[in-house]
């Protein structure tokens, strides 16, 4: 159980079906020629879930000493894992999920897509050991490695079955993974933030230099706010424009309730947050944001079956 712990199974288990989600509620519903068979599929999800855990391990590794103050309960290396079985096991975790990758590129006579997997690896490893310190870096990079794993999809799953013949048609289907990468990117941005504010004791302890350390609590939560505002903007602008002009009505009622809604909520309690419990609140509400936001997806795909 520790194990599943240290390797944060519950994110990992979000982030598998959220993939998967898009495959089979998205893609294959818009009869798109894609180039996966669902074993390479398989694949492309079970390398970015072992790289996404090998960076939670490694995370960890780097973080005993700030953890011990943020949230000294919670610990897992040094108490029940020893370091070096830790570094054994993000070996073994990002190694696989690496090879996976190489197995996945040159199943589809794309080796070089391989070194995304690479890529994704070593900037993980870079966030832990030093980016991590630095104000809103280390939180953008996090926010767009989240946001990669849907663009990914598009990569491996569009783009080598795209021709001239079905260019136009492929390239909408791609410009919609982009769009929610994009609601990923600022919503985790967000997240990151709010993490960073909600442990901002520790890491003064650890003299790291992130955002709320540099420009306090106050300034940092209203940056969010702002960050936040953004994509609950564009979800107005997008149902009335998209949605309800098409009569997709299912697609409206769901966003409204399971997206907008936590949003507004959301934007609510960032404005009034003052005490850690604030901030462990909002954060746990922008991780399920995501996760309905990209079940959305399906839901407008079937609506607009359901019309056609």
């Amino acid at each position: 159980m520790k194990f599943l712990q240290l390797i944060r199974y519950k994110n990992l288990l979000l982030l598998a079906l959220m993939q998967l989600i898009i495959r089979f509620g998205y893609l294959e519903q818009i009869h798109i020629p894609l180039s996966l068979f669902y074993w390479q599929y398989a694949l492309l999800v079970l390398a970015t879930v072992l790289i996404a855990a090998g960076g939670y391990v490694i995370n960890d590794i780097f973080d005993q000493e700030t953890d011990q103050h943020n949230k000294p309960n919670k610990v897992i290396i040094g108490t029940y894992i020893s370091e070096s079985v830790a570094y054994n096991i993000y070996a073994g975790l990002t190694i696989t999920g690496v090879a996976c990758g190489f197995i996945l590129a040159s199943s589809i006579l794309h080796p070089n897509f391989a070194i995304l997997f690479i890529l994704i690896a070593t900037l993980l490893y870079i966030y832990a050991s030093t980016l991590k310190q630095i104000a809103i870096i280390g939180n953008i990079l996090i926010a767009a490695l989240l946001a990669f794993s849907v663009i990914i999809i598009g990569i491996f799953d569009i783009f080598p079955n795209t021709f001239e013949i079905n260019q136009q048609q492929m390239a909408l289907a791609f410009s919609i993974l982009l769009d929610y990468a994009k609601f990923a990117f600022f919503i985790n941005l967000v997240r990151e933030i709010i993490k960073d504010i909600q442990d901002i004791e520790g890491d003064k302890i650890m003299e790291m230099k992130t955002l709320p350390i540099i420009i306090g609590t106050f300034k940092s939560t209203k940056i969010a706010f702002g960050i936040l505002l953004i994509p609950t903007l564009y979800l107005f602008y997008y149902v009335y424009h998209y949605l309800f002009t098409n009569n997709l009505f299912y697609g409206i009622f769901y966003l409204m309730i399971m997206v907008i809604a936590p949003l507004i909520l959301c934007l609510i309690r960032i404005w009034n947050a003052k005490e850690k419990k604030d901030y462990m609140y909002i954060s746990t509400l922008l991780k399920w944001i995501i996760f309905f936001g990209i079940i959305s997806i399906w839901i407008i795909t079937f609506n607009i079956k359901q019309n056609a």
